[in-house]
């Protein structure tokens, strides 16, 4: 059977009264000129349009066309904006993702609450598919937050999301979370593939048309990645990882970000007063100490975005059980640990491959940029030597595969981080006002270990 073609109708701009002829003037509100040639589309009313009829689109010059500058929506939560890239971007869809308990609805709802307060006459629609809102407004007593304005939906289908669209057109939309949401013309089964990116799409083709935010939330899977379709994460515009520790501390890192940066990191301390922003992360990530620094301890400084803090690198070696050597490796990548403990074994004959290696981070931040290389093997050295590094000392700088301590990026701004903290012994490959120049990795075993 053959599909049913679109059809030509024309659309008043005044009323949204359609007819299958053009005239001149609108026989239902009565405005000249108002009607405008529009397709009739049965996809239309699943974009929130009247009717069933999409306009029709149409190129304009580039250069005709302003850029959103200045058109971002702040969150009032520091970190989160600093992760957004100043702000959420109006007509934006976001998607975080994070383990159950982790803290996405307490971040979503101190957000309504606090873009309430910021944005005069704002309208928030917080829609909750999980929690009814008996159990929401328990929470925001518990934190202590106004609940003026903000407008509670508690439902699974989509048609009733549209319908309070229509009827408040909020400034941000919060979505708690978008696999509970399912649509009858996708089916009755929340969390179907097709359910997803229909749902999703429904909702970011509402958003697009309007200054408004969406904020979706996901579930992730067992290795951390969001569930669902690959298509859900290309379908908005920034994607939000939300990570934890063994402690109360929360990671916050846009995997994607279409109007900012990814290498911005937010860190949250999880209290009885919610989510709050950690400005000063050095203080977390730096162990202080009564006495001498044990051995296998060495500190580096490292960028996350557009702020350095100093960070403590913990290494343990044993020998391999079994014969077979092995790596245990959270938070910075194994790869990298097994690459630097064979450049040690291979200049400075320090055997490694008979050993497990251990390596954590003190305060549980996921490691990434190659900085942390010459630091990573000064802990290595100590753990195997049982000699201490030192707690007043910090290591920056890359390590190559020939044993070179490479420049890094920023060096001076790590430099001065360190400084501030107290480091009075710096080493780095470059001489920095302060910092002992090591060339190669003997260099700085000799200079931070002695003869």
């Amino acid at each position: 059977m053959a599909k049913k073609k679109n059809t030509l109708v024309y659309k008043c701009s005044e009323c949204d009264h359609t007819q299958p002829r053009w005239l001149g003037r609108c026989p239902e509100c009565g405005s000249w000129n108002t009607l405008q040639e529009c397709i009739a589309d049965p996809n239309a009313n699943a974009a929130l349009s009247a009717g069933g009829v999409a306009e029709k689109a149409r190129p304009v010059p580039l250069e005709t066309v302003s850029a959103q500058e200045g058109a971002r929506l702040a969150t009032g939560i520091g970190e989160f904006d600093r992760v957004l890239g100043g702000g959420a971007m109006r007509r934006s869809a976001i998607l975080i993702g994070g383990e159950p308990g982790i803290g996405k609805s307490t971040l979503l709802l101190q957000t309504a609450a606090r873009v309430r307060g910021a944005e005069a006459g704002a309208g928030i629609l917080y829609v909750s598919g999980e929690e009814s809102a008996g159990q929401i407004k328990g929470r925001a007593d518990r934190l202590g937050l106004g609940a003026a304005g903000i407008e509670m939906l508690c439902t699974m289908r989509l048609e009733d999301i549209r319908d309070a669209l229509r009827a408040l057109s909020p400034l941000l939309v919060v979505v708690d979370s978008i696999q509970t949401v399912y649509s009858v013309e996708a089916g009755l089964v929340p969390g179907t593939v097709n359910q997803l990116k229909f749902c999703a799409s429904e909702l970011i083709g509402w958003v697009k048309e309007r200054d408004s935010v969406l904020v979706m939330t996901a579930h992730v899977t067992k290795d951390g990645m969001i569930a669902g379709p690959k298509s859900l994460e290309h379908l908005v515009d920034t994607v939000i990882s939300f990570e934890r520790n063994d402690d109360e501390v929360r990671f916050l890192r846009a995997q994607k970000n279409r109007f900012g940066s990814v290498d911005e990191l937010g860190i949250f301390a999880m209290t009885d007063r919610g989510l709050e922003g950690i400005a000063d992360p050095s203080a977390m990530f730096v162990t202080k100490r009564e006495g001498s620094t044990p051995a296998g301890i060495a500190n580096t400084c490292v960028f996350e975005g557009s702020r350095s803090f100093l960070v403590e690198i913990q290494a343990l070696t044993v020998p391999a059980k079994a014969g077979v050597s092995r790596v245990y490796s959270d938070r910075i990548d194994g790869a990298r640990v097994a690459r630097v403990a064979a450049v040690l074994e291979k200049r400075t004959g320090m055997r490694f491959s008979d050993q497990d290696l251990y390596i954590n981070v003190a305060g549980g931040v996921r490691l990434t940029e190659s900085a942390i290389d010459a630091a990573l093997a000064a802990a290595l050295y100590s753990a195997r030597t049982d000699l201490p590094v030192g707690e007043d000392t910090a290591i920056i700088g890359e390590l190559s595969l020939a044993g070179e301590v490479r420049p890094v990026p920023r060096l001076r701004q790590r430099v001065k981080t360190a400084k501030d903290l107290g480091c009075a012994r710096l080493f780095a490959p470059e001489a920095e006002s302060g910092c002992t120049r090591v060339g190669n990795v003997q260099e700085m075993i000799r200079r931070v270990f002695g003869k």
